[in-house]
């Protein structure tokens, strides 16, 4: 089977980037998936003399190894990595030939001094945007410690092992055989989940800020930048930098972008970030502001950061519709990215909550892969533009339910079916289904700020048209905001707002 054209040009151009000799270890069979794994290893065979490839026994096939000669890297993948995963591919050959990862030496420093032994795996579908942020970082840490090992699983090609570890949700990490973490993970997130992260003593020796901005979205990486640009001492704390724009896939609405996706603009905000003079604290969260002589915001490691001013863009999360079933069967067939996870729904019954936008281009997207998506509408309409709900209707694996009113997700320990009640009728029903996919909107990350500053009803933080808050030197800007409407553009236009805001407000005071 021969590789896609442009696969093979792109092949060829990185291959040019070899620093040493690498050699592969392949354990194939006879299947298709494997038939597809040979001819992708015999043509990076072919595009370079720095390639080997030999026969070997791996713990699954079809797979391959990536290492240095004489030298077991401990890079796997089981599967064909194209798709999003091509990216992974091409990084690890890369880097096992002695090319250096772009981490910071203080993030090398953290995961060489880890004794381990950890061996990592990673389940992961091919259409998952999410899932090569975590096989890269685990491969960059299986590159620099040898007590580390990683393998990437194509979960569509290792259908019975994804049962039997009942995985339902991409990425999925294992540890040493045991289940360890579901969902995006920087490396920096991973360091602090081993017991790598920073402390509070970290944090004890910072001066004051001019500007402390809380949180690393399109708001908070505007506000920061428009800070910086003035000339004060700015900080920014991120629990991850991107915020929700990490878990968006298409961004066709980006003015004068015609189309990206929502890790490659998060990437983009950060290195942006990173052209000023801003202190940048990842992976840290914020639980308490007070107002002193100065702000003071605590963090949930018990470090205490002063400023003059704040800037609040903690962003949203999804809503949940906090009804029985919900929590306990995350990850069993509870889901909240149709994009991840809906190939392990394939030739499934599925439902989606939610009639927006969001709720019908999921089941658009859901009804190619699954067998059947029942879309539930709480209200007596769709609310989704004219154009999705055309395309919706034309489809005829798709059956859509208004006045419906979620009251359970049954199962026990994946998902088995969901029950609603018709809100005209009062009659109870239920759907016998595997996965229910949960797109009701958003709600603030601002549970935090209780009893500390104006917020609406469902805790969007009250801001004039300066961003300003309630409490004089504390601005906010973006999805935790009462923002009339939530969209990448608009957050990032009231990150400005707010600095500008902040930086008035310091002159003047």
């Amino acid at each position: 089977m021969a590789l896609d054209a442009e696969i093979k040009s792109q092949l060829n151009q990185y291959l040019q980037l070899l620093e040493n000799d690498i050699l592969l270890k392949v354990s194939a069979g006879k299947d298709d998936v494997a038939k597809e794994m040979l001819a992708l290893v015999e043509e990076l065979a072919s595009l370079s003399s720095k390639i080997t490839v030999e026969e070997a026994e791996l713990n699954r096939t079809p797979s391959f190894s990536i290492n240095r000669i004489g030298e077991d890297t401990g890079i796997t993948f089981a599967g064909v990595p194209l798709g999003h995963e091509f990216t992974s591919l091409v990084l690890a050959l890369l880097q096992v030939s002695g090319r250096a990862p772009k981490v910071e030496q203080n993030v090398m420093d953290q995961i060489k001094n880890i004794e381990g032994p950890y061996h990592f795996e990673t389940y992961v579908s091919l259409t998952c945007h999410n899932c090569p942020d975590v096989v890269q970082a685990l491969n960059i840490m299986s590159v620099l410690n040898p007590n580390i090992t990683h393998t990437m699983i194509d979960g569509a090609a290792f259908k019975d092992e994804v049962e039997s570890k009942n995985v339902m949700a991409v990425p999925g990490v294992f540890l040493n055989g045991e289940f360890w973490n579901g969902g995006r993970i920087s490396i920096q997130e991973i360091l602090a989940k081993l017991g790598e992260g920073s402390s509070a003593e970290n944090f004890a020796e910072k001066d004051p800020y001019d500007v402390l901005v809380v949180g690393g979205g399109p708001a908070g990486a505007s506000a920061a930048i428009y800070a910086a640009r003035k000339g004060i001492r700015t900080g920014i704390l991120a629990e991850r930098f991107g915020g929700q724009v990490l878990d968006t896939l298409s961004i066709e609405n980006f003015i004068s972008v015609k189309a990206t996706e929502g890790p490659k603009l998060a990437s983009a905000l950060e290195e942006h970030v990173k052209e000023y003079d801003i202190d940048i604290m990842d992976l840290q969260r914020a639980k308490h502001l007070e107002k002193k002589d100065l702000f003071e915001v605590t963090l949930e490691n018990g470090a205490v950061l002063k400023s003059k001013s704040v800037i609040l863009s903690t962003g949203a999360r999804w809503r949940n519709i906090n009804v029985p079933g919900e929590q306990e069967l995350k990850n069993k067939g509870v889901a909240y990215c149709p994009h991840c996870d809906g190939p392990l729904f394939a030739g499934k019954d599925v439902a989606v909550i939610g009639g927006g936008n969001s709720g019908v281009e999921a089941a658009i997207d859901l009804a190619g892969i699954v067998k059947h998506v029942t879309v539930l509408e709480f209200g007596s309409e769709l609310k989704a533009d004219k154009v999705l709900q055309e395309r919706l209707n034309s489809l005829p694996n798709v059956t859509v339910v208004t006045n419906a009113a979620t009251q359970e997700i049954t199962g026990t320990d994946n998902v088995t079916g969901i029950t609603y009640t018709n809100r005209e009728t009062g009659e109870d029903h239920h759907i016998e289904l595997q996965g229910v996919f949960i797109q009701i909107g958003l709600v603030p990350n601002t549970e935090w700020l209780e009893g500390t500053l104006e917020r609406s009803r469902i805790g969007e933080i009250i801001v004039d048209n300066r961003g300003a808050t309630s409490i004089p030197g504390v601005f906010a800007a973006g999805d935790c905001t009462n923002s009339t409407y939530n969209q990448i553009i608009i957050s990032m236009g009231s990150g400005a707002t707010a600095a500008l805001g902040a930086f008035d407000y310091l002159i003047r005071n």
